[in-house]
């Protein structure tokens, strides 16, 4: 009776369903006007989406030599070999196994007045003769041990393994993504530097032409050394911003060199930020195809089915076990005796253990478990509105950057006409120093900003593909 009451009760452990609070359902849409088109930019190979041959090369080398990358290959390792050790426990463990042992038992002891009784039988014969001083037993044989998967518990733990193995080969992916996003990234910023430094000593030429001309004029009396002055400080400024640029470069070329697994070099690259092209159509498909496509989606669906399957463990842990013990060998009290036909044995014991009081560990893993779960599928859902929130948000900067960018080359255009018009006046002197500097400046300003806003046009394209899962599809080539 208490045996079926046992069982019972942690029926009711295991079979009790799992179930998580209602979620906010996929929008069909990214609240964005865009064609009704359920092809994505993510569906292209990294090889595709970017044109630029010298991107395309050192993407390939990242792939291939980034250490993250390679550290997460090893964390699929890893899980691999959980699970290989949770399905080995489905299975009985057969252990080969050999012991000796001596025993003085005392003459007073059931075993000392056993063996003493039995040398003075009239049925055994020399060989059964029991050593009484110290008595040896020599084992030689195999024995095994083997817990009945009744309940699903391992299975259940099985199953997490292979869902966490399943999440470590998408986290894997995911790092794919990130590591071609963080490539193109770092190439961009190093084009857009490159650029502003070329921008910086073009206008430096300019101020420096502008202070000499502002020197001579001094001398003839037509500028006063204030002029001179501002002029002087416009140039300090300038060669200033120059060497800050200079650093960057290093700093992000060192940088991209990391990504690519190797230590500091030259990285070749075009000249100009503008020969840079990506694809112009970015299609971002529909968000019901994030569930499909981006690696941290589908690692944390995983990673909350092997939640799942821990809990569904927990459970079963409140019903009752049975392990299986067999064995079979050889046993003697002489070695001598040991290889005899006699001295063959085998056996097998069963048992049956269920927890009865005391139970605060079992329902502490329970509850754990269960927490987990929760917490597994609430971050779940987080990754899937973090998703839709990131394709939506490039989505917008792909199109409003594109507008900023066409206004800002215009007004570009008009500074640098500017500026000519200035250096024309100040020849004539029908333009003051302060006219001057101020168009210089803002020419100088609206160039750097021009370049940032190119980079920041090149990085939403590339944020849109990693949003949408793109790149993690293409074999990396094997050296």
């Amino acid at each position: 009776m208490l045996a079926t009451s046992l069982v019972a009760l942690g029926a009711c452990q295991i079979t009790a369903p799992r179930s998580y609070p209602a979620a906010t359902p996929l929008p069909t849409t990214y609240g964005y006007p865009a064609p009704n088109d359920s092809t994505s930019i993510g569906d292209l190979a990294w090889n595709q989406f970017f044109a630029d041959k010298t991107l395309i090369g050192l993407i390939d080398t990242a792939l291939q030599q980034n250490l993250d990358l390679r550290q997460a290959s090893q964390r699929v390792e890893q899980a691999r070999a959980a699970v290989l050790e949770r399905r080995g426990a489905l299975l009985p463990s057969v252990n080969a196994t050999g012991t000796a042992g001596f025993d003085r038992y005392g003459r007073y002891t059931l075993n000392g007045v056993g063996n003493f009784d039995t040398n003075l039988s009239q049925n055994i014969d020399a060989n059964q003769v029991v050593p009484t001083g110290f008595t040896p037993d020599y084992f030689l044989g195999l024995r095994s041990t083997w817990e009945v998967d009744l309940w699903g518990r391992l299975r259940s733990l099985r199953n997490a393994a292979q869902g966490r193995l399943l999440a470590t080969e998408q986290g894997r992916r995911l790092v794919i993504t990130s590591v071609i996003a963080e490539v193109a990234n770092n190439y961009y910023e190093l084009l857009t530097l490159d650029n502003q430094l070329a921008t910086l000593q073009r206008n430096l030429l300019l101020q420096e032409r502008a202070l000499e001309i502002t020197k001579v004029q001094k001398l003839a009396g037509r500028a006063t050394e204030l002029a001179v002055q501002q002029f002087q400080a416009q140039v300090l400024r300038t060669r200033s911003l120059a060497y800050e640029t200079k650093q960057r470069i290093v700093e992000n070329e060192t940088q991209l060199n990391q990504l690519m697994g190797r230590y500091p070099r030259r990285i070749a690259r075009p000249a100009e930020l503008a020969e840079v092209q990506v694809p112009k159509r970015l299609l971002a498909g529909v968000p019901s195809r994030l569930v499909l496509r981006r690696p941290d989606v589908r690692q944390a669906e995983l990673n909350l089915a092997a939640n799942g399957a821990d809990l569904d463990a927990a459970r079963a842990a409140f019903l009752p076990a049975l392990t299986l013990t067999p064995y079979v060998g050889v046993n003697a009290f002489r070695s001598s005796l040991l290889f005899q036909p006699g001295s063959v044995v085998a056996g097998i014991l069963g048992g049956l253990s269920a927890p009865i009081l005391n139970r605060r560990a079992l329902r502490a893993e329970r509850n754990r478990a269960t927490a987990a779960s929760l917490e597994t599928y609430y971050a779940y859902q987080q990754t899937l509105q973090t998703s839709v929130r990131e394709v939506t948000n490039t989505l917008r900067g792909v199109a409003n950057y594109d507008s900023a960018l066409t206004l800002r080359r215009q007004e570009v255009v008009t500074l640098r006409r500017a500026v000519d018009i200035a250096t024309d006046l100040q020849y004539t002197g029908y333009a003051t120093y302060l006219e001057i500097i101020t168009a210089q400046r803002s020419v100088l300003d609206a160039e750097l900003s021009l370049a940032e806003l190119r980079r920041t046009q090149l990085l939403q394209a590339v944020a849109l593909y990693r949003a949408l899962g793109g790149g993690w599809n293409t074999p990396v080539r094997q050296q």
